[in-house]
């Protein structure tokens, strides 16, 4: 039971770096009705930008954690107004092989000597790891922080979502864009600030990664953001409870499946789980059917 409760927790670790990758395509996928499949490369860019202020700038966590989530918030928006914005009016799957090359585009441009190479780097941890036994399972310092720093981002975000002016219009735009721009709200804006925040979300999550799991690489941010994207749909896309529902979810599952059945088999259960959510309940765990009048 106690190695039971043990992997629990090391997946619940996992679930929640996921859910602050999923957030973001939950909420992107929300407003416009779009997969961000750049999302996850996003991530890798906050991953890097973390490793830097750590490594290079010697700077503490909280603020690396910062410049992490400032510089994804502000390539998020740079990202939508170039790759999407001019894709508004356009089918939808033109935005969606644009969101595949711009994700190909980050991998292989990050991927050059002059940016971040192609090697693997090893992460800094800006403190020594200590464990602390609570009744035979243990928990790490790392495994305390990334818990701490994902729930109050989580908590910051459903906060803002729900209590202000911005989060009022984000939801006004994902039930009726054109009623909203009737209403005076500037959806193109709107839009930005929404692919900014889940971003910065990203940044967090490859901050946390990072420090979790230490070697990053330029394509790093592939099966993360799979994972995410599969445990948004668990949860129920565009959803934001639901996104961090399904992540705790996948991380757990996977963790699960790496001890008791195959480390092999790790990735391949998130996507027999996605198989099994589209034959089943293809709107996810709190999604709700909607009929559309044709």
């Amino acid at each position: 039971m106690t190695y039971f409760l043990q992997q629990l927790i090391n997946g619940l670790q996992l679930g929640f770096v996921y859910a602050l990758i999923a957030l973001g395509y939950t909420m992107v996928y929300g407003i416009v009705r779009l997969i961000n499949f750049a999302h996850g490369d996003v991530f890798m860019v906050g991953a890097y930008l973390g490793f830097f202020a750590l490594a290079s700038w010697r700077l503490p966590l909280p603020v690396a954690i910062i410049i992490a989530m400032v510089g994804c918030a502000a390539l998020g928006v740079f990202i939508e107004r170039v790759a999407y914005k001019p894709l508004r009016r356009a089918p939808r799957i033109s935005s969606l092989i644009t969101a595949i090359g711009v994700s190909l585009f980050l991998e292989y441009f990050t991927s050059l000597k002059f940016v971040f190479g192609p090697y693997f780097r090893a992460y800094p941890r800006p403190f020594a790891i200590r464990t602390y036994n609570l009744n035979g399972v243990t928990v790490s310092n790392i495994q305390i922080i990334v818990f701490g720093v994902a729930i109050l981002l989580m908590v910051a975000l459903t906060l803002f979502v729900n209590r202000t002016k911005t989060g009022m219009a984000m939801r006004a735009v994902s039930f009726d864009r054109d009623a909203a721009a009737l209403m005076g709200i500037n959806v193109d804006n709107i839009i930005s600030v929404t692919f900014g925040i889940g971003a910065a979300l990203a940044g967090a999550g490859g901050v946390l990664y990072g420090i979790a799991y230490p070697q990053i690489n330029p394509f790093m941010g592939i099966m993360p953001g799979l994972k995410a994207f599969v445990a948004a749909v668990l949860g129920g896309i565009g959803i934001i409870p639901g996104a961090m529902l399904g992540a705790v979810i996948m991380g757990i599952v996977e963790k699960l499946t790496e001890v008791y059945i195959s480390s092999t088999l790790r990735d391949a259960a998130a996507f027999a789980i996605l198989i099994f959510v589209l034959l089943v309940r293809p709107t996810g765990i709190m999604g709700k059917r909607e009929q559309e009048k044709v």
